[in-house]
């Protein structure tokens, strides 16, 4: 999770208040509105309910400490502003708390269809909803618990579990492919190519496949996984997840299904 970032990220005040200028607070109106209806036809109703509760601001960038007042009546997580990227240590320690990492800029217009790093839209508008489901958020602090207990050769294979269910995750709901994930959510674009396009393969949800799938962050995905029923996915919080790590390391990785990046020589 560790890579450059041309973003700088902007601090929070003594509340928690993150000053966002009039341009900033367009950026964001503009995202909902691009986002508005097509999250309402192709989002699970889990994200639609969680974004419901959480009533997030059309207009403006909302503050993560308001965010946080309503998170921890409703599931006791709370969304911290960091840097635009951080390792996966602080990443799973942090969930473990119940604390949710925001990266605090917001994109460029330059990056406003598909951005490779998280912004605080990404953040509130993507993951928030579900951190308001006490089932979705108990899941992503399994992840958190797992990977405190994960050494640093284990973080690559257990994030994929969290990059294919919270941030890339489809669901069938009433007979139909819905998203789930926060980054399907946030993505003008990703989020149509997800559940309508003939490109991707769409596979059944399974913890052992998903552990061994690479995944690319510079791009729409090749593949994605859907659950049958969020249940699945809840039971996977169970599991000893540390040991399917080890069992995917001894399988080793699935094929990768993504195109070769080519290189400014060739």
């Amino acid at each position: 999770m560790s890579k450059s970032t041309k973003y700088v990220a902007k601090v929070a005040d003594a509340r928690g208040h993150i000053a966002y200028t009039p341009e900033e607070d367009v950026v964001w109106a503009d995202l909902y509105a691009a986002q508005e209806e097509n999250v309402q036809r192709y989002m699970a109703q889990d994200y639609l309910d969680g974004l419901a509760r959480l009533d997030v601001p059309k207009t403006s960038v909302p503050s993560c400490a308001a965010i946080s007042e309503r998170l921890l009546d409703l599931t006791g997580w709370r969304v911290q502003p960091v840097p635009a990227l951080i390792g996966f240590k602080t990443f799973f320690s942090m969930l473990a708390d119940r604390v949710f990492p925001a990266a605090s800029f917001i994109r460029s217009r330059e990056d406003f269809d598909y951005i490779e790093e998280p912004d605080i839209f990404h953040e509130i508008f993507g993951h928030t909803p579900l951190l308001s489901d006490p089932r979705f958020a108990a899941f992503s602090q399994a992840i958190g618990k797992a990977g405190v207990k994960a050494g640093a050769k284990d973080y690559s294979w257990l994030i994929r579990l969290y990059w294919f269910s919270i941030e890339f995750g489809l669901r069938r709901q009433n007979g139909q492919i819905k998203a789930l994930g926060s980054g399907l959510a946030s993505s003008p674009t990703e989020l149509v190519y997800a559940v309508e396009s003939d490109i991707p393969d769409r596979d059944p949800f399974d913890v052992l496949t998903i552990l061994r799938t690479p995944y690319r962050i510079d791009m729409h995905q090749m593949g994605y996984f859907v659950l049958n029923s969020p249940e699945d996915l809840f039971e996977a919080a169970d599991r000893d997840l540390l040991a399917d790590v080890r069992q995917a390391q001894a399988l080793g990785l699935l094929p990768n299904k993504f195109p070769e990046k080519v290189t400014a020589a060739e």
